[in-house]
C-alpha cells in the first residue's frame, strides 16, 4: 500500500487478543500500519509481559508503561522504580497510559491526581514524554502538566476534550490523537475542533481492543490496529487533504516525538 500509517494507541496485550494476537499484527502490516505504541498496565504482570513480548518480537513497535487512572488506587513507590527500571534498560520510550478520569471515578479523584503528578515527575526526571488519558477531568490535567512544570511533551490520546484543552496541552508539546471516535455520526463537534489542529499536531490511534470506527460498527466487535485507517480517512477528510498525506504526517510526528526511525515492518 501507498500509505504507511502508525497506530499511536492499541492494547495488543489484552486478553481479547490471546487467540490470535500474531495474526491481528499481520492484517495491521498488510493494511500499511508500520508501527504501534503499545501502553503496559504497571499493576498487572502479564500486561508488562505480552507488551515486552510485542516489542521485542516486532521491531517497529514501541512500548509504555504507567498506572492508568482506574488503577491509581493501586499505586505504589515501587511502580515508579518499575518506571525508571525500564527506562534504564530502553524498554519503554514515553510513560503512559496516564492522567485522570472523572467520568468513571474507579480510583479516588483525589488519588488519580497525586498519582499522576508522580508519575509526570518520574517522566520529566527521566526525559520521557507521556501518554495522557483524559476525560471529563482536562482542566485537571492541564493544571497538572502546568504546576509540575512538565516540558518533556506526549500524547493527549483518545482526544475527547474541548479546544482549550487540546490548545493548552499543544503549548506544552504534545500531540493530540484522535480515535475511532471521530468517525461517530454525532461526534461533529469532536470533528469541528480536529480541524484546527494544525497537521504538525496531529496522530491517529485505534485504543484497541475499543473504539471500533462507525464504518465498521456492528461488523466487528473488536478494534483492532488495522482499523486505524477509517479514523485517518475521516480526519483525512476534515483537514481536506490525501490520506497519504494525512498517513506521512502523522508518521513523522510520531517518530519526532519519540525520536526514532521506524524501520519496515517484517510481514
Amino acid at each position: 500500500m501507498a500509505h504507511t500509517l502508525v497506530d499511536s494507541h492499541a492494547h495488543l496485550d489484552m486478553e481479547e487478543f490471546d487467540e490470535d494476537r500474531d495474526q491481528v499484527v499481520q492484517r495491521a502490516f498488510q493494511e500499511g500500519i508500520k508501527s504501534i505504541l503499545c501502553p503496559a498496565d504497571l499493576t498487572n504482570p502479564k500486561s508488562i509481559q505480552k507488551t515486552f513480548d510485542l516489542t521485542e518480537k516486532y521491531e517497529s513497535f514501541i512500548a509504555a508503561a504507567g498506572v492508568h487512572p482506574h488503577q491509581a488506587k493501586y499505586f505504589t513507590p515501587s511502580h515508579t522504580q518499575r518506571i525508571e527500571e525500564l527506562a534504564g534498560d530502553k524498554k519503554i520510550k514515553a510513560v503512559g497510559e496516564i492522567g485522570l478520569d472523572f467520568h468513571y471515578d474507579f480510583s479516588p479523584r483525589q488519588k488519580q491526581e497525586e498519582v499522576f503528578r508522580h508519575q509526570l515527575s518520574a517522566a520529566q526526571k527521566l526525559g520521557l514524554p507521556v501518554v495522557v488519558h483524559s476525560r471529563n477531568s482536562g482542566k485537571e490535567v492541564a493544571q497538572a502538566i502546568e504546576e509540575e512544570h512538565f516540558s518533556k511533551g506526549g500524547i493527549l490520546h483518545c482526544f475527547t476534550e474541548d479546544w482549550t484543552l487540546a490548545k493548552r496541552m499543544m503549548d506544552h508539546n504534545f500531540l493530540i490523537s484522535f480515535s475511532g471516535i471521530l468517525t461517530f455520526p454525532k461526534a461533529h463537534p469532536l470533528r469541528e475542533i480536529a480541524k484546527k489542529i494544525p497537521l504538525e499536531k496531529l496522530l491517529v490511534e485505534t485504543d484497541s481492543p475499543y473504539l471500533v470506527p462507525f464504518p465498521l460498527k456492528g461488523k466487528k466487535k473488536r478494534n483492532e490496529p488495522a482499523h486505524v485507517i477509517e479514523t485517518a480517512k475521516v480526519l483525512a477528510g476534515i483537514k481536506k487533504i490525501s490520506l497519504d498525506k494525512l498517513a506521512r504526517a502523522t508518521s513523522q510526528n510520531f517518530e519526532s516525538l519519540f525520536m526514532f526511525e521506524i524501520k519496515n515492518p517484517r510481514c
